[in-house]
């Protein structure tokens, strides 16, 4: 199992930026891929972008492609996940997760983050 701890969630007004990380521990051989999520009020949890601990390859949702930029540091077991120009409708709880497999899919990743909050003013 892994244990995923995010951070750096916060209020910041429409056009800002923040950056959140996501420190893994335990079995992080386990962890090919991380992905980050969110789920705002009302809604399904969502795909955001993931990173491959190997080849740090990415993906990201169309809807935050070229907004935001997902990042790891190997050394300190770190993702981290860059948000630049967020408005409002970025307004989530963000999620890191780990899985085995390249997937988007939230079904299909064990192991889950405790969850951080974004707030965007407008």
């Amino acid at each position: 199992q892994v244990q995923l701890a995010e951070s750096g969630g916060g209020l910041v007004q429409a056009g800002g930026s923040l950056r959140l990380s996501c420190a893994a521990s335990g079995r992080t051989s386990n962890a090919a891929v991380m992905g980050w999520f969110r789920q705002g009020p009302g809604k399904e949890r969502e795909f955001v972008a993931l990173i491959m601990w190997s080849s740090g390859n990415t993906f990201y949702a169309n809807s935050v492609k070229g907004r935001f930029t997902i990042s790891r540091d190997n050394a300190k077991n770190t993702v981290y996940l860059q948000m630049n120009s967020l408005q409002p409708e970025d307004t989530a709880v963000y999620y890191c997760a780990a899985t085995r497999v390249l997937t988007t899919d939230p079904t299909n990743y064990s192991d889950w983050g405790q969850g951080t909050q974004v707030t965007v003013s407008s």
